[in-house]
């Protein structure tokens, strides 16, 4: 819980910033503030649902806290546009507007949250070496080595934005782009941890993949915004069928009491991919244009559905419901 509420803290403290800032260096700063603090809480706030969820809803409450993330997701743009069309286009007093959600949820984790039981132990705990990484089981390094390079073929979605612009939407509409991609997301995370607990991993991220292809393809050919939006809704699509079963799979092969360091360290290299993709993907659209962007997304896709269709059995036997 410490871990958790620091780092949302800092994101919270970050929120402060951009109505405040006067020059870009503060932004840059503001916003590498909140994604640290995103760093920190990430890896202790999944290992703690995996802690308090019985092993056979694990991918349902995965699929919940997708939801309610991306209900947030969707809420936010949502609630940009209104303070923006309220404010007259005043990004200062939107930006202050966005303070109150984050302080609510520091209140929640203070009031709300509380750490699993822990058996009581002679000996005090050991502590984290480097070397504990090595028993992690084989089958978590597959899983973290598929979602590197699924990773990489899901770009940040601030290009999602760039697309909207660039085929002439106003940009005060522009996060209706973010509300597409939310909606598809959360209308799909919970069902697909119901259907993991059922035991359908594979079929469900073959599907995802299959998703982040035609999402890819359809960016790519978009020429106004209704298309655009459409490739979003399937981006958002792929993002459900995928993002909480990764975490429940990597909770579910991961020993109890590495689960911490498993998250973090699958974290740490999707973390990677998705800064090597949006580096590249950005190099792509300044030389090759945004079409060629997108057709390169889905060929990254193409290679993460061939490296799934090798390991297919195994992700089968790993997703199996427990009996």
């Amino acid at each position: 819980k410490p871990l958790v509420l620091l780092g949302y803290g800092i994101g919270a403290l970050s929120k402060f910033v951009f109505p405040l800032a006067t020059t870009l260096p503060w932004l840059v700063g503001a916003r590498f503030a909140d994604r640290f603090g995103k760093g920190i809480r990430g890896a202790p706030r999944d290992a703690l649902i995996a802690d308090i969820t019985p092993a056979e809803v694990r991918g349902r409450s995965f699929g919940v806290r997708q939801t309610l993330d991306t209900m947030g997701g969707m809420g936010g743009p949502l609630l940009a546009l209104g303070a923006m069309a309220l404010f007259a286009g005043d990004f200062r007093a939107a930006f202050w507007v966005a303070v109150i959600p984050a302080v609510l949820c520091i209140v929640l984790i203070i009031v709300g949250v509380e750490e699993p039981a822990r058996k009581p132990s002679a000996s005090p705990a050991p502590r984290w070496r480097f070397t504990d990484a090595r028993r992690l089981p084989r089958s978590f390094w597959i899983i973290v080595g598929i979602a590197g390079v699924l990773t990489l073929a899901r770009f940040s979605e601030a290009f999602l934005l760039l697309r909207m612009l660039n085929v002439g939407a106003p940009v005060a509409q522009a996060p209706l782009v973010m509300v597409a991609m939310t909606f598809a997301y959360a209308l799909t995370a919970y069902p697909a941890g119901a259907a993991f607990d059922r035991g359908h991993a594979p079929a469900l991220l073959g599907s995802g993949l299959a998703a982040l292809v035609v999402a890819d393809l359809v960016l790519a050919r978009a020429d106004d915004v209704p298309a655009v939006l459409a490739g979003a809704a399937l981006w958002g699509l792929h993002m459900g069928l995928t993002q909480g079963l990764l975490d429940t799979l990597v909770a579910k092969v991961a020993p109890p009491d590495l689960r911490g360091t498993a998250f973090g360290l699958f974290n740490l290299v999707t973390g990677l991919s998705l800064l090597t993709a949006s580096v590249l993907a950005g190099w792509l659209w300044d030389t090759q244009g945004p079409a060629f962007t997108f057709y390169a997304g889905a060929a990254f896709a193409l290679l993460a559905a061939c490296a799934l269709a090798l390991r297919r059995d195994l992700l089968r036997a790993m997703a199996r419901p427990p009996k």
